[in-house]
């Protein structure tokens, strides 16, 4: 799905597409629409995600954990593709920083299971084949093997792991990019991968980050003081970074068709995998 193809759905769900401003072209395209923000799900198979992610929104609200509220308690569709809305977050004070990431994690690992809504297990590798479904020909036939090789060794030893931490309520993808810094605090954003499950699921993030993506280490450390712990010192952290990784390298795969750059960085990450080189930088595209 490109913008121009969002834009069709978006006029499809009623909504003003003339009047949208793309900020995010990914899993969803996400639009700002006055004082709404709009995302339009990549395909049919994610509306039962976005219904669960409206419903997740509310029981935030009345947790009193600092997270984006939904405008509309059911998500749209057109042509079967979700479009949910939601308020638009009031503009941010500063960047946001890995520690800001802490509190709003600390709440919600303190979170019982939400009555009347069961979460998901953090099915990190659940989205590797379709990611390498929607990347079709646009990469080598060898590379997606390589990927679903190994996502079928990394998911029996991730769901053999011990916890440190006790299971429960998680965020499922914890990135400094996920939080919105605005007048009152740090917000959570993004709730669609909210799971239940290992909560170290949602530390590895940042550990990962550190190794792979740049992230400065006194960064990552403060966000570890302020949680009060330090994932990298699980012995299952490994096996957890193993599993990120590979569904991190497919996730890049399904833009490779319309994007030149997301197909050099997804066959730089296979290289680094192949080659089992922990410290190779990955990027953005």
């Amino acid at each position: 799905m490109d913008e121009a193809r969002a834009r069709e759905l978006l006029a499809a769900a009623g909504l003003r597409a003339a009047d949208a401003r793309l900020l995010a072209l990914g899993e969803n395209a996400v639009f700002a629409l006055g004082d709404l923000v709009v995302k339009v799900g990549r395909d049919a198979e994610l509306l039962p995600r976005a219904a669960r992610e409206l419903a997740l929104a509310g029981w935030l609200e009345a947790a009193g954990v600092p997270a984006v509220r939904a405008a509309e308690a059911e998500p749209l569709t057109a042509e079967g593709h979700p479009v949910t809305l939601w308020h638009r977050l009031p503009e941010a004070v500063r960047p946001t920083e890995p520690r800001d990431l802490a509190p709003l994690l600390r709440l919600v690992h303190a979170l019982p299971e939400p009555p009347g809504l069961t979460l998901p297990r953090r099915e990190l590798l659940g989205g590797v084949e379709r990611w390498l479904r929607l990347a079709g020909d646009a990469i080598d036939p060898a590379d997606a093997a390589f990927l679903r090789e190994r996502r079928d060794s990394f998911a029996p030893a991730a769901a053999a792991l011990t916890p440190h931490l006790t299971p429960g309520p998680i965020h499922g993808d914890a990135l400094p990019r996920n939080v919105h810094v605005g007048p009152e605090g740090p917000v959570l954003v993004d709730l669609e991968t909210f799971s239940s499950d290992l909560r170290e699921h949602d530390l590895v993030v940042l550990a990962l980050s550190r190794d792979r993506y740049g992230l400065d280490p006194a960064a990552y450390d403060a966000f570890t003081e302020a949680y009060g712990w330090d994932v990298r010192e699980w012995e299952g952290c490994a096996v957890l970074r193993g599993a990120r990784e590979t569904a991190s390298c497919a996730w890049v795969a399904q833009h490779a068709p319309a994007n030149p750059k997301a197909l050099a960085e997804f066959e730089r990450r296979v290289a680094s995998l192949r080659e089992g080189d922990p410290e190779v930088r990955w990027y953005s595209f």
